[in-house]
This record gives C-alpha cells, sequence and structure tokens, in this order.
C-alpha cells in the first residue's frame, strides 16, 4: 500500500510527512516535480527513491488536500 511509504517521526525533520524514515519529504518531492523534474531525474539524483515513493507522495498531497475544509470567515 501506498500510504504505508509515507512515515511521520516527530524526531525527523521536525516531524514532516518523510518517504520510508529516509529524511527526504513529501515536500521535498512536491518541489522537485513542481520545479519541472521529471521521475527519472528524480530517482537519478536521489539512488534510495523508487517510482512507488513518487506516487505515494502525490497520493498522500492528494488526500490532504481533500480532507481540507473551508471555513466561512465571519462577517
Amino acid at each position: 500500500m501506498q500510504q504505508d511509504l509515507i512515515t511521520i517521526n516527530p524526531t525527523q525533520r521536525s516531524g514532516k510527512p518523510c518517504i520510508r524514515g529516509l529524511r527526504i519529504t513529501v515536500y521535498d518531492i512536491l518541489e522537485m516535480l513542481a520545479s519541472g523534474m521529471s521521475y527519472d531525474d528524480i530517482l537519478e539524483d536521489y539512488t534510495k527513491l523508487n517510482k512507488d515513493d513518487i506516487l505515494a507522495s502525490l497520493k498522500y498531497a492528494a488526500d490532504r488536500e481533500h480532507k481540507t475544509k473551508l471555513v466561512p470567515m465571519s462577517a
């Protein structure tokens, strides 16, 4: 399951979601993708990662976005 690839440890990277206990965060991967890096570019630069790690990061971000609730502002 892809969600099992995302770990959160309060003593690692300030508790940010990381990939398989590595010091690479979901944010790091999203930032790389947003800057235009391809999956192959990321995997070449970070040899401990694999395609499932990238997909898990995207899934994690999509799930977080889906759970975001709008809070009406008081008038």
